[in-house]
């Protein structure tokens, strides 16, 4: 396992990589940003037994320079297709978690030819018309860095899962990870996620120019983002089946809280 960084015309990329072979492109979210900061979790090794893991922190998270020119989807997109560019991957899976699954799939149907398969759990990005995605800045700020609870409780099946109090614990933290917090949250907030929140109204209607083989994992009990979100994607995507796979007992981070699980279904789209 490395930590890595790389400089595209003065914007500096950071990532951690491991295993070997083929390449899978992992975009991290919310609640699996230390993924992207030199700590990989299980679910990440599970898959780096069978692909070279590459686990991308977004703009101006975790030692990623912002993006000076603008924090769209679109300009988010176009960071990607740079970093992936100079790191000379023609070609790759492709997965995210929450706001990184929602970049995962505006790559993909942009840039189908370069993605072999699309892996999304919890993934925002949908309009979904009566289910908006949760408040994430509302859970978070309201408490002032001390009580997380609520914060807890939207992103895990429990606010006192080992899991959850371990990567959001009450009080105030070591000033690496509540930088790391703060920036994961910045970064939300320039990429437009304000009332209503995460989600390009286009991309429902763009997820057939998606084709390539796809899976979307969704935890059972995700109180961020709804089962109908799950369904849309399934759906919508052609490579999908038309229907999610749900970890039962599991929250918005079922791909921590559920590490087997959620890595053998994503191994089987990878037909390991």
């Amino acid at each position: 396992m490395t930590n890595q960084v790389i400089n595209i015309r003065g914007r500096k990329a950071a990532f951690i990589e491991a295993g070997a072979g083929d390449p899978l492109v992992w975009l991290h979210g919310f609640a699996d940003v230390h993924g992207a900061a030199g700590e990989l979790q299980p679910f990440h090794t599970a898959l780096a037994r069978h692909r070279r893991v590459i686990a991308l922190a977004l703009p101006g998270v975790n030692g990623s320079d912002d993006l000076s020119g603008g924090s769209s989807a679109d300009d988010i997109v176009f960071a990607l297709l740079e970093t992936l560019d100079t790191l000379g991957l023609p070609r790759f899976d492709l997965g995210g978690h929450c706001a990184g699954g929602w970049f995962a799939a505006e790559f993909a149907v942009r840039h189908p030819e370069r993605v072999k398969t699309l892996a999304l759990v919890g993934a925002t990005g949908l309009f979904v018309p009566g289910h908006p995605a949760g408040d994430i800045f509302l859970h978070s700020q309201a408490q002032r860095g001390v009580d997380y609870s609520s914060l807890r409780e939207m992103l895990f099946s429990s606010p006192d899962h080992p899991i959850a109090r371990e990567f959001y614990p009450d009080g105030r933290a070591e000033t690496e990870i509540e930088i790391r917090r703060y920036q994961m949250l910045r970064f939300g907030s320039l990429a437009g996620f304000r009332p209503p929140y995460f989600y390009n109204r286009a991309l429902a209607g763009r997820l057939w120019r998606a084709d390539m083989p796809a899976r979307v994992i969704w935890g059972g009990l995700d109180r961020m983002v709804s089962a109908a979100h799950a369904e849309a994607y399934a759906q919508g995507l052609p490579g999908a089946g038309g229907s999610a796979h749900f970890i039962a007992g599991a929250g918005h981070a079922a791909h921590l809280e559920a590490p087997g699980e959620a890595a053998r279904i994503v191994a089987e789209l990878l037909q390991v």
